[in-house]
């Protein structure tokens, strides 16, 4: 029987007006990306708008950007990889969290696609729609109550990632922590589901996705991930 293990503290939602809430989930979106060269460019203008936030969402989003320069490029890339890329609790793709790699997911993946159109936008990019990225840049973007059922929906996803990489001491769980503070409270039940996540993991049947391709967790690329209809 595998231990269970204790979950992060839960953090009081932070009261943020719309246009803060929008600044914070674009910083998490683009600092959630992988950190290229252009990533490390803009990160001077990134530190700007990330100290106009409130100190709960700045600091730790000051921390991070510090952390990178400190690091460089070739460290800060690896240790990317080594975190989203090979470990099951810190995939940035949400509905991994529900359904893992089973035949549920391609489901759960139509359901992020037609999320964006009821808003009026299309996913156009090379990753897969319920990259945590690609949905809050969506919320930052879009004026639309659906980004936000989106991500309320998917918070037992970004709650286990966010214990996974506090649990290690990775300096993303800083980025991702700002995501949960500018959420809706979570609710026990919740906290019980994710601790559950925690413990067990993703389910992991594979059978029916080969359609879909590789649903591992994140292989790097950089692109632009939404565009509105024309």
């Amino acid at each position: 029987m595998t231990p269970r293990r204790g979950l992060p503290e839960a953090l009081a939602p932070v009261e943020l007006s719309s246009a803060q809430r929008a600044r914070a989930h674009m910083l998490a979106s683009l600092l959630l990306d992988y950190p290229d060269a252009a990533w490390f460019a803009r990160l001077p203008e990134l530190r700007g708008h990330a100290e106009a936030l409130p100190a709960a969402l700045r600091d730790p989003l000051v921390t991070f950007l510090t952390t990178a320069q400190d690091a460089g490029a070739d460290a800060f890339q690896r240790a990317y990889v080594a975190t989203f890329d090979l470990k099951r609790k810190c995939s940035l793709y949400l509905s991994y969290y529900a359904t893992g790699d089973t035949r549920k997911r391609g489901t759960a993946l139509v359901t992020f696609l037609e999320a964006y159109r009821a808003a009026g936008w299309e996913f156009d990019a090379a990753e897969l729609p319920d990259f945590l990225p690609a949905v809050l840049e969506f919320s930052a973007r879009s004026d639309s109550e659906v980004a936000e059922a989106l991500l309320s929906a998917h918070v037992e996803g970004i709650e286990v990632l966010r214990a996974a990489l506090e649990g290690m001491d990775s300096p993303w769980a800083g980025v991702v922590r700002t995501v949960t503070l500018s959420l809706p409270p979570v609710s026990a039940a919740t906290r019980e589901r994710v601790l559950e996540l925690v413990t067990e993991g993703p389910p992991v049947e594979t059978v029916g996705l080969s359609f879909l391709g590789n649903l591992a967790p994140f292989s790097p690329t950089t692109s632009q991930t939404m565009k509105e209809p024309s």
